[in-house]
């Protein structure tokens, strides 16, 4: 897809009119029924689909917010993995759809994932920042049950806005988030990743980037 980092944010960015409300969990059977939103970057022909497809239904605007909410969360992911790709330091994972690898830093294996910093966390951002392990621990054992579970390496890029509190709407931010990401890479250090242990699984090497407006 040929595409300008900044055009892809205007993009996201129109989704901050619709609320950010999923309505439900995240499963597969809903996840097959919106996958289409995978083949668009523009918001424009994403709810064009959901018209033709959801119109019938009577769960039609709670169908179209969870393809909203999925297109949203998938591009501003697919934009963050490309620009931790671009730098000259990562080498992107050869399967596109790895699900436990994106790319390898200095040889090393990582996904990534981009989260709000989380409501239901017992502690405050300070603490969290304070003690990464803590919030890294919470982040592995409360994620998706579903297609992307794994407890192997991955770098969080956590995401917390200081004055709206429309922590959802950083994902938006893509020009921001590539130099926060580029300063991280730049300065990659593999003894300053964090290990953490959880349950019976092995070993595992991990980071935060805090994004904090």
């Amino acid at each position: 897809m040929q595409m300008r980092l900044s055009q892809l944010e205007d993009e996201l960015k129109k989704r901050f009119v619709y609320p950010y409300q999923w309505g439900r969990t995240q499963n597969n059977a809903w996840d097959q029924s919106t996958n289409f939103i995978y083949q668009t970057p523009y918001l424009a022909q994403v709810l064009t689909e959901c018209e033709r497809r959801f119109a019938v239904h009577k769960d039609a605007h709670e169908r179209q917010n969870y393809a909203l909410n999925r297109w949203y969360n998938f591009w501003s992911a697919w934009a963050i993995e490309k620009v931790f790709g671009s730098a000259m330091e990562v080498v992107p994972a050869q399967n596109p759809r790895d699900v436990e690898k994106d790319f390898f830093i200095q040889g090393l294996p990582f996904d990534h994932k981009t989260t709000v910093f989380p409501k239901s966390y017992p502690h405050s951002l300070a603490y969290a920042q304070g003690n990464p392990k803590s919030l890294i621990r919470w982040l592995y054992r409360h994620q998706s049950k579903e297609n992307r579970r794994h407890f192997k390496n991955r770098l969080f890029i956590v995401l917390y806005d200081s004055y709206f509190e429309q922590h959802w709407q950083l994902k938006a931010h893509l020009i921001w988030l590539k130099a926060l990401v580029d300063y991280y890479v730049n300065h990659f250090d593999t003894e300053q990743l964090i290990k953490v242990e959880i349950d019976e699984h092995p070993s595992i090497l991990t980071d935060i980037i805090w994004a904090i407006r």
